[in-house]
C-alpha cells in the first residue's frame, strides 16, 4: 500500500499548478479503493465488477436505466457482479441459484434499514425504517393482524361494494383511460379498507389530495438526499403534517365515544407493543397507515391494469378462460361475491401472478451487508461479498431468464397452471412478484382480493377493447407502472353462467 501511495504521490510533483489539487483528491480516492481491493483479497475472491467511469461509475448507466446496466453486467459477467456508484458498491444476485442468502439472510446480516433510509420522511419518524430490528418486527405483527382473515373477509365485502358503486357510474359504453379508473377506485377500497370510514365518507377528497403530494414527493433524488429542500420535498413535508392533524382527529374521536370499526385503523389503534408493553402513539398509527397505504396502493392500481391490457392484447387468447371461469362461478353461487369465493378463481389468480412476472412494480430489491458472505453462480465459482456493499436482486430481469421460464415474453398464465409450474422448478426464488424469504409481503392476500374483487366485477358486466396501444413500462418512476394513456373501450353486458 504504501509503495503504491509513493508512486501515485510521484506522479504528483510532475503536475504544475492547478492541476495539484484535483489530482490529490483523486490519489485519496484510488487510496481508498486500493484498501477496499485488497481488503476483499484477503477475503476472497470478489464478485467481478462491471466496467464503467472511474469515481462516478455506475450512476450514468443507472441514470440511463437500471434495466440496461443489470443486462449488461449479467452478459458479460453472469448471475453475480459489483457496479461501483460514487463510493457504493452494490452487488447484484440475479436469479434463483444465487438468491438464497438474499432473501433468507438474518438482519444481522443483510438488511433493509439502511437503504430504504429515503422512505423516513414520508412514513414518518418512529415507524418501520426508521426504528431498529425489535421495534420494526413488532410493526410488522401489527401489519399482519390488520390483515388476518377474519379482516379480509369483510374488507372483501367494502371492496365489492365500492367497486360495485364505482363501475355502477359507467354508462352503457364509453371509453375511458383505464389506468386513471382504476387509480381511482384503488384509493377508494384502499381508504376504506386501511384508512377508515370517516376518511372515506367524510375527508376523501381532502385525504387524496394529501397522499398524491406525498407520492409527488418520492423521487429518485430522494433515495440520494431525501431531506434536500427541494419544492416536491418541502410540500410532501407539509403534506405529512396535515394528514397527522386528519388522523389525529379520526383516533381521539373513535378513543372518546368508543366507535369502533373492523379496518386497518382500528387494527393499529387497538396495538400493543410487547417490549415495554404500551399502546401505539398517534404518530405511530399514522405512519403505520401512511406506509401501508403506499405499500400496495399504487402496487394494485398497476398490476389492475396491466391485467386488463394483457388480457384484452391481440387475439385475447386467454380471455376466454378468465370469462368461462366467471360464468362456473355465476352458476355455482349466483351473483355473490366474497372472500372464499374469490379463493375459487385459479386461472384469474394464475393471470395476476404472470402480469406480475412480466411487469412487477418494483425493478429492484436491496439489502444492506453487514457480514461477509459466500455465494456461488451457475458456472460454479465461488466469490465473497464484502461487508459494506448493497446487495440487489431485480425482479423484473430475473422473471424473464430463459433457463427459469419459457418463451419469457409472452403472456402465459398457464405456465403456473397444473402439470408445468415454471416457477417451481429451479427453487423457491424463481418467482419474486412478492418478495420472498424473511421479507416475502405481508399484503400479497390483500392485493389478490383486491385485484380480483375488481376484475370479477369488469369481466361480469362489460367487454372490453384495448384503444391505446399496448404501453410500455415507465422506467423512470419509482414504483413502475404502464407509461402513458391506457384507454379501452367499454359496453356494458351481463355475464351469463355457463
Amino acid at each position: 500500500m504504501a509503495d503504491v501511495r509513493a508512486s501515485l504521490e510521484g506522479l504528483l510533483g510532475q503536475i504544475p499548478g492547478s492541476a495539484f489539487v484535483l489530482a490529490s483528491v483523486i490519489v485519496v480516492l484510488l487510496s481508498v479503493l486500493v484498501v477496499v481491493s485488497l481488503a476483499t483479497k484477503r477475503n476472497g475472491k470478489a464478485p467481478p465488477t462491471l466496467s464503467t467511469i472511474p469515481i462516478i461509475g455506475g450512476v450514468l448507466k443507472f441514470m440511463d436505466g437500471p434495466l440496461k446496466l443489470i443486462k449488461e453486467g449479467y452478459e458479460k459477467h453472469g448471475d453475480v457482479f459489483t457496479v461501483n456508484v460514487f463510493h457504493k458498491r452494490i452487488t447484484f444476485l440475479i436469479g434463483p441459484e444465487v438468491s438464497n442468502h438474499f432473501f433468507k439472510a438474518a438482519e444481522a446480516e443483510l438488511s433493509q434499514q439502511e437503504v430504504y433510509q429515503y422512505s423516513v420522511p414520508t412514513f414518518g419518524k418512529g415507524v418501520v425504517f426508521d426504528v431498529d430490528y425489535s421495534v420494526r418486527q413488532e410493526q410488522f405483527r401489527m401489519f399482519a393482524e390488520s390483515l388476518r382473515s377474519s379482516r379480509l373477509r369483510d374488507y372483501v365485502k367494502m371492496m365489492v361494494m365500492e367497486a360495485e358503486t364505482f363501475f355502477g357510474k359507467w354508462g352503457d359504453e364509453g371509453e375511458v383511460d383505464l389506468k386513471e379508473e382504476l387509480s381511482k377506485l384503488i384509493i377508494m377500497t384502499a381508504s376504506r379498507t386501511l384508512l377508515g370510514r370517516e376518511v372515506r365518507e367524510q375527508m376523501f377528497e381532502q385525504v387524496s389530495d394529501l397522499f398524491h403530494v406525498l407520492d409527488l414527493g418520492m423521487l429518485p433524488i430522494s433515495v440520494i438526499m431525501p431531506r434536500l429542500p427541494i419544492p416536491a420535498h418541502l410540500r410532501r413535508d407539509q403534506a405529512r403534517k396535515q394528514l397527522r392533524d386528519v388522523f389525529r382527529s379520526i383516533i381521539n374521536n373513535r378513543r372518546a365515544t368508543g366507535v369502533r370499526e373492523n379496518d386497518a385503523l382500528q387494527a393499529f389503534i387497538d396495538a400493543r407493543y410487547k417490549n415495554p408493553d404500551r399502546p401505539t402513539t398517534d404518530d405511530e398509527i399514522t405512519g403505520l397507515l401512511i406506509a401501508a397505504l403506499f405499500a400496495g396502493q399504487h402496487t394494485s392500481s398497476i398490476t389492475s391494469t396491466w391485467t386488463g391490457f394483457y388480457l384484452h392484447a391481440g387475439e385475447k387468447k386467454f380471455l376466454p378462460n378468465v370469462v368461462r371461469e366467471q360464468q362456473r362461478v355465476l352458476a355455482k353461487h349466483g351473483e355473490k361475491l366474497d372472500y372464499d369465493i374469490l379463493q375459487e378463481m385459479d386461472y384469474l389468480h394464475r393471470a395476476i401472478k404472470e402480469v406480475l412476472r412480466l411487469q412487477p412494480p418494483l425493478i429492484m430489491l436491496l439489502r444492506y451487508v453487514h457480514k461477509d458472505f459466500s455465494v456461488t453462480n451457475r458456472k460454479g465459482e465461488s466469490h465473497v461479498v464484502p461487508k459494506g456493499h448493497i446487495v440487489a436482486t431485480s425482479p423484473s430481469f430475473a422473471h424473464r431468464l430463459p433457463h427459469v421460464y419459457k418463451r419469457v415474453d409472452e403472456f402465459d398464465p398457464d405456465r403456473f397452471g397444473p402439470g408445468r409450474e415454471e416457477d417451481k422448478a429451479y427453487g423457491a426464488f424463481s418467482y419474486i412478484g412478492f418478495g420472498g424469504g424473511r421479507h416475502g409481503c405481508m399484503g400479497e392476500t390483500f392485493a389478490y382480493m383486491q385485484i380480483k374483487t375488481i376484475w370479477s366485477i369488469l369481466l361480469r358486466n362489460f367487454e372490453l377493447e384495448n384503444v391505446s396501444p399496448f404501453p410500455e413500462p415507465d422506467l423512470e418512476s419509482m414504483v413502475v407502472g404502464p407509461k402513458g394513456e391506457c384507454r379501452v373501450r367499454y359496453k356494458r353486458r351481463k355475464l351469463t353462467p355457463a
